[in-house]
């Protein structure tokens, strides 16, 4: 019978299903092997074709690890917590939860039909309760921990309590707030409990502070960097502005140095990396407090002001450019900014901090050309030489940087230049070769000038006497920073996890674990409450017995930061995961996701499972051995192109593509999926919308050609291509066998449909190696042949190399070969038509799962069969080609047995018919003999 795939697939798919086929084992004798995906958020629009790209690869590399004898772990789950569901929730009163349902059972269906080796005993939820539990359990141990920077490591709350009632805190090395009291042992003993534990939430991990955010007011919530674009939400395109709000945040910085050095343990790839570090931004340089000038006041104002802490701090790795400074800028948002300006600026400074309100964060970063700014009429003193220095601020500058406030040196910055040049305010060179004509010049070469106890220096010394100095005088000191920020942990939303929180007197506490999972409560809408509370507000009757609970929710990456240990043990109901699941399957040896989520779920992921290696509930430092980022699938959009009258009003004539230089159109994106081989399906066109239905068309050689352009895959540019479709047309191996022929997975690529049949036509052709003219299923018994067994062991190790370095676009290419090669060797030996079988089992599960049993093997079992071992003496070469060269030009190449000596091949050239005509009937002087490489005879 011919290949009819779509029996086929559906008989394997169930009775995968039925037998659990690829279920992992927890103790098993077997390496381990822990493939794992970046699990998706369910959305209502389903896969499109560009979505499985790197679940078919992970599934493909799964598969192969089976076969060399590993114990696989291959999960999946849903990431299905997010704004998605619930905006749409908030548009039709559906609960989130209903929408969330729907959507999981259809990508369940559509990656059931492509054929992945998922063990689906293991399916984890994040917005399950008995999924979330543990998230809320995890929050639980952040909240009462610390960081302990002597022992560079998280530690219980209550030693850190301990050492406050014997020491007080002294001799204390902590992450903490920088308001953290010294106080003594009788001090702490003589606090209140509230005041004790207002003082614990400056060291605990988790903890409540006012933090300035994206706060979006359509949406109702705060938004994550990652979720704004040029000041508007990327979900919704919803203006957002910067808002100060007190917000559940972690300390993600005490593991800063630890993230950073983590990366050089780990294989992943270097951009990406690269991103990290860069988001960590470590600095190596040195604090600076420039005394506030009261009204009136002086130089002699220095000491007084630095005693008093009436003063702005900044951080600055240049700090022996400190005699350059004309101005300080403070961030909009920074807490001084109010106190510092004078009633004269009061206007310009409130207007332009409304300004900057408009922008996120990363706009205000990404934005190196535009120059603003307001002075505060304020004024600060070069704690070095007592100048008055104004003080003013900038966009530019962020509150959650550093201090929030920089030292400008507009001689040695460009953007200080800028701006200095912008406002006319001093540039003062430092450098004896500086030049700051056109531009700023940040040298570290040559000596100091203009800079006082420095001048003459070179720039090491330089930077030692400075720091020194500022020591000296408490202004100061050197300093390691860090760019990255504490992580922002709370959404004013209602589909997240609830934070197991209650607060009593304005203090927050933890509920007991006894009473997790904190369930989400219904609500009569899913919007803020009138007075501006988050929708939890609108709960009735959801209060704790000794207080009020949070009203936020976790954000997005909660679920996401740890869910690789759920699945080691999905079921348990006492722990997270079980010490021993933990201990066998460690960390997830191969991860694939999209390089977009570098710096939000794979540093936050990094961050909780050290704390996490900390507690010891893990037992790996890094969750993520090896990662692969895959491209981006584009979509190749179509375009028809409509004939524009004399007064630009479009008309219902549309114009083939190569005839439009001849008229006026406007081009307009049509379906993909009724174009093919670009030329459009003009019925169908009629058809898909009521206003073409009385098209007309001038053509070229009676067919619509369309236009074609590569862009981004989306619904808006009709150019999404649906997996259905096509495992409908052509089967799901068909399209695992594409997806992974259309170029290297880390690259991203259009998707054309076009290519796809040439992909069938070789299935078809494998198949076809099994069955006779007649298609029944025929193979021999036979010893196979040297020409067989030369394609079989060259494919086995050009698989196996592929799969290894993941460049599986080339293994298709080489089974195309193979089969060819085979076809053409009319070869139906059953050896070597099994172990093709197996080959290819990891790309095209279902036709070889069939075939596998139709030579005679138990169902199921060709998923744990052996990997064919490679014989390299199959590819050694009995024959070769010789160069036959006559006083040392080649005549022609002569098929030579190497088992020849070179007596003997002498002999065989010399007995040659041809070689005879060449010599001319002259006898050579001399024959040379150069094995496997040339014959030359002298003549």
């Amino acid at each position: 019978m011919d290949y009819q795939f779509k029996d086929i697939e559906q008989k394997w798919q169930q009775f995968w299903a039925d037998h659990q086929t690829f279920k992992a084992e927890d103790n098993s004798t077997k390496p381990k092997y822990y493939v794992l995906d970046m699990f998706p958020y369910p959305s209502g629009a389903g896969l499109h074709v560009g979505h499985p790209l790197g679940y078919i690869a992970s599934d493909i590399f799964a598969r192969y690890k089976r076969l060399k004898g590993f114990n696989v772990l291959h999960p999946m789950g849903y990431d299905s917590f997010g704004l998605p569901a619930e905006q749409y929730a908030i548009q039709t009163g559906q609960h989130p939860a209903i929408t969330t349902e729907t959507n999981i059972a259809t990508y369940r269906r559509q990656l059931d039909q492509i054929g992945f080796s998922f063990d689906w005993s293991r399916e984890v939820r994040t917005s399950s309760p008995d999924y979330y539990k543990w998230t809320q359990w995890i929050f639980m141990q952040l909240f009462n921990s610390w960081y302990n920077k002597t022992a560079e490591k998280a530690e219980p709350i209550s030693r850190l309590v301990h050492h406050f009632e014997k020491l007080g805190s002294s001799g204390i090395n902590a992450v903490c707030d920088e308001e953290a009291l010294n106080f003594t042992a009788a001090d702490w003993k003589a606090m209140s409990h509230d005041e004790q534990q207002a003082e614990l939430l400056k060291y605990r991990l988790t903890y409540l502070r006012e933090s300035t955010v994206n706060w979006c007011p359509a949406l109702g919530t705060v938004l994550a960097n990652d979720e704004v674009k040029d000041g508007f939400s990327e979900r919704g395109g919803y203006p957002v502005e910067q808002k100060k709000m007190m917000q559940w945040s972690m300390r993600i910085t005490a593991y800063a140095e630890r993230l950073l050095q983590g990366l050089d343990t780990i294989d992943w790839p270097e951009p990406l990396k690269e991103m990290q570090r860069n988001w960590i931004g470590k600095s190596t340089g040195a604090s600076v407090k420039f005394p506030i000038l009261g009204p009136g006041g002086g130089s002699e104002e220095r000491s007084e002001s630095l005693a008093s802490g009436n003063f702005i701090e900044v951080f600055t790795t240049r700090v022996d450019t400190i005699f350059g400074v004309t101005f300080v800028v403070l961030a909009p948002e920074h807490e001084l900014v109010k106190e510092l300006t004078t009633p004269g600026q009061k206007d310009a400074v409130e207007a332009y901090i409304a300004q900057t309100k408009k922008k996120s964060e990363l706009d205000r970063m990404a934005d190196t050309k535009t120059v603003s700014g307001a002075f505060t009429g304020s004024y600060v003193l070069n704690p070095l030489n007592g100048e008055k220095v104004q003080i003013w601020i900038a966009d530019y500058v962020l509150a959650g940087y550093g201090t929030g406030a920089v030292m400008a040196v507009p001689s040695g910055d460009q953007r200080d230049y800028l701006f200095a040049r912008h406002f006319d305010l001093p540039i003062v060179p430092i450098m004896d070769i500086q030049k700051i004509e056109i531009e700023a010049d940040p040298t570290k070469e040559g000596r100091y000038i203009n800079s006082d106890f420095i001048n003459g220096l070179f720039y090491n010394e330089a930077v030692k006497a400075v720091v020194a100095k500022l020591e000296e005088i408490c202004a100061g000191k050197a300093k390691v920073n860090f760019r990255m920020r504490d992580a922002i942990f709370g959404r004013q939303r209602y589909w997240g996890e609830p934070v197991p929180v209650f607060f009593k007197d304005g203090l927050p506490y933890l509920i007991e674990e006894s009473e997790l999972p904190l369930v989400l409560p219904e609500v009569d809408k899913y919007l803020p409450t009138e007075s501006g509370e988050p929708p939890l507000g609108r709960a009735t009757g959801w209060k704790h017995p000794l207080g009020e609970y949070e009203l936020s929710t976790m954000p997005g990456w909660a679920g996401s930061s740890w869910y690789w240990y759920r699945y080691m043990d999905a079921h348990n109901d006492n722990e997270f995961a079980s010490k021993k699941a933990v201990e066998y399957w460690k960390d997830v040896d191969l991860y694939i996701g999209g390089s977009e989520h570098a710096t939000g779920h794979l540093l936050y992921s990094r961050f909780w499972n050290k704390f996490m290696k900390d507690l010891n509930l893990v037992v790996e430092e890094e969750p993520f051995k090896k990662l692969i980022n895959q491209g981006m699938i584009q979509g190749r959009s179509n375009f028809v192109y409509r004939l524009v009258d004399e007064e630009g009003r479009g008309t219902n004539t549309f114009i083939s593509y190569r005839l439009i230089k001849e008229y006026k159109t406007s081009p307009l994106h049509v379906d993909v999926n009724i174009v093919e081989n670009d030329v459009l399906n003009r019925e169908k066109f009629k058809k898909w919308r009521e206003e073409y239905a009385d098209a007309d068309f001038i053509l070229e050689g009676g067919k619509y050609i369309c236009g074609v352009e590569v862009e981004k895959m989306s619904k808006s540019k009709f150019n999404v291509v649906n997996p259905d479709d096509l495992i409908a047309r052509y089967g799901a191996d068909t399209l695992r066998m594409y997806e992974m022929f259309l170029g290297p997975l880390e690259q991203s690529k259009p998707w054309n449909t076009n290519g796809i049949e040439g992909v069938f036509k070789f299935l078809r052709k494998f198949w076809r190696l099994f069955h006779n003219e007649q298609w029944q299923f025929t193979v021999s018994d036979a010893e196979p042949s040297k020409a067989e067994l030369k394609s079989l062991h060259k494919i086995i190790r050009k698989v196996e190399e592929d799969i290894e370095r993941f460049s599986f676009n080339t293994s298709v290419s080489s089974f195309m070969i193979a089969v060819n090669e085979l076809t053409d060797l009319k070869c139906n030996n059953k050896a070597v038509l099994q172990d093709m079988v197996i080959l290819l089992s990891s790309y095209a599960p279902h036709m070889c799962e069939e075939l596998w049993t139709l030579l005679g093997n138990e169902a199921g079992t060709l998923s744990y069969a052996s990997y064919p071992k490679f014989n390299g003496t199959y590819l050694v070469e009995d024959d070769f080609a010789y160069p036959i060269s006559i006083n040392g030009k080649t005549k022609m190449n002569l098929s030579i047995p190497l088992s020849l000596d070179a007596a003997d091949t002498e002999a065989f050239v010399l007995a040659n018919a041809d070689v005879q005509k060449y010599l001319d009937g002259k006898s050579p002087k001399k024959v040379i003999v150069v094995k496997g490489r040339i014959v030359n005879m002298v003549v």
